[in-house]
């Protein structure tokens, strides 16, 4: 199975959630600047990247674990996906999760100075500080997704 962790940018919030996914931050602690840094992705794409899917890694179950920007699409862009999965026959290969609902207003204002004003020194740190207080809800969507994904294997 293929799944999407989409986000506004792909740079925040889709990162972390697909880095707990992936297990590359623990769901037990807060992470920190650094670690949060050290991520593929984050605080690092640009305008060219909207659109654009990039591979994180697969999981303990070979699952394809990806991340996407695409803007404000909204919920829009899960239905895109899946409508052209639906046309390809892979519609039960794929899972689209929009992460936009677990981020807070530090997110949006730290993320859209770092990414969006190019002013990461201003930016970064309230980003960061927004992923910490989010952290919490997206270990809860990220266990919710690994539940979904276990139910969908076990129906087959």
């Amino acid at each position: 199975m293929k799944i999407i962790y989409h986000c506004f940018g792909g740079s925040h919030s889709s990162v972390t959630a697909a880095a707990l996914h992936l297990g590359l931050l623990s769901k037990d602690r807060l992470p920190d600047g650094q670690e949060l840094m050290a991520l593929p992705y984050y605080d690092k794409t640009n305008n060219d990247d909207f659109g654009s899917i990039h591979f994180m890694g697969r999981d303990e179950q070979g699952n394809e674990i990806y991340v996407l920007g695409k803007k404000s699409l909204g919920n829009r862009f899960s239905h895109l996906l899946m409508g052209v999965a639906e046309m390809l026959g892979k519609e039960d290969q794929i899972l689209v999760v929009n992460v936009m609902d677990r981020v807070n207003i530090s997110m949006k204002l730290g993320g859209f100075t770092s990414r969006r004003i190019s002013m990461p020194f201003l930016g970064r740190p309230v980003v960061i500080r927004g992923t910490q207080q989010a952290f919490a809800a997206m270990i809860n969507l990220v266990e919710v997704i690994k539940i979904r994904i276990l139910n969908k294997t076990e129906v087959k």
